[in-house]
C-alpha cells in the first residue's frame, strides 16, 4: 500500500522535527494499531487475538503488528469453504488517517 505524499512529508520532517517526537508518534500509533487488531479479531479459542504482537525496530523509527499464528491470513482474506473475517485491514485503514494527522501535526 503507497501513501501518497510520503516522500514530500519525510523530507519536511527531517527538517523540522526532533527525532524522539517521531519516535513517540511511531510507538503510540503502533500501539494503538495493535490494540485495534486485537479487539477487531474473531475469538474462537483467542489464540489469534493473543499473537497479536507489535514489534519495532530502526530505533523505534519502524512499527510493526503481526499476528503470529499460522491461520491468521486464512481468517483475514478467507478460503474457499470460509468467509473472511478482516481484523488486521480495518485496524490499519483506521490508523493509518490517524497517524498521518499526527506527523502532520509535529510539522507545525
Amino acid at each position: 500500500m503507497k501513501v501518497v505524499g510520503f516522500d514530500e512529508l519525510q523530507k519536511k520532517l527531517r527538517k523540522n522535527v526532533n527525532l524522539a517526537d517521531i519516535k513517540k508518534v511511531v510507538a503510540l500509533n503502533g500501539s494503538q494499531l495493535t490494540e485495534n487488531s486485537q479487539k477487531l479479531a474473531p475469538v474462537d479459542t483467542g489464540n489469534l487475538k493473543r499473537s497479536i504482537r507489535m514489534l519495532t525496530k530502526d530505533n523505534g523509527m519502524t512499527s510493526r503488528t503481526k499476528a503470529h499464528v499460522d491461520y491468521a491470513a486464512y481468517v483475514e482474506y478467507g478460503t474457499r469453504f470460509q468467509g473472511k473475517q478482516p481484523y488486521m485491514k480495518p485496524a490499519y485503514s483506521k490508523q493509518k488517517v490517524k497517524f498521518l494527522k499526527d506527523l502532520e501535526r509535529l510539522m507545525k
